[in-house]
């Protein structure tokens, strides 16, 4: 059964997409469901209206890893990073490090 949180969200993005407050809400909802590609795009679009939303960074940084799309991970773990840093979100900061951290070795050079 779908999260019951889902359409309503929907509804509020329907008359306001810029609402980051429910992106994100939307996002959380569809991990609790483990729809994380949904929930990916749903977090992506949260840090587009807002880019200095720790949160979100870290939750679209969850769902990309639970997606095995390790190196958007990456990527998306180190702007969040300076987010987070910035913000002075440091509970936010810790919990990307260990997200990081447990990411596998990457294949490429960066």
């Amino acid at each position: 059964m779908p999260n019951r949180r889902i359409e309503p969200l929907k509804k509020v993005l329907a008359i306001d997409p810029n609402d980051e407050v429910a992106w994100f809400g939307l996002g959380k909802a569809y991990m609790e469901d483990a729809n994380f590609e949904e929930a990916a795009k749903a977090l992506q679009q949260c840090v587009a209206v807002k880019p200095t939303y720790s949160a979100a960074h870290y939750a679209w940084a969850q769902s990309l890893h639970k997606l095995g799309r390790i190196e958007e991970c990456r990527t998306v773990c180190a702007t969040g990073i300076d987010v987070s840093t910035k913000n002075g979100d440091v509970m936010v900061t810790k919990n990307f490090e260990m997200l990081k951290d447990s990411l596998p070795a990457s294949g490429s050079i960066a």
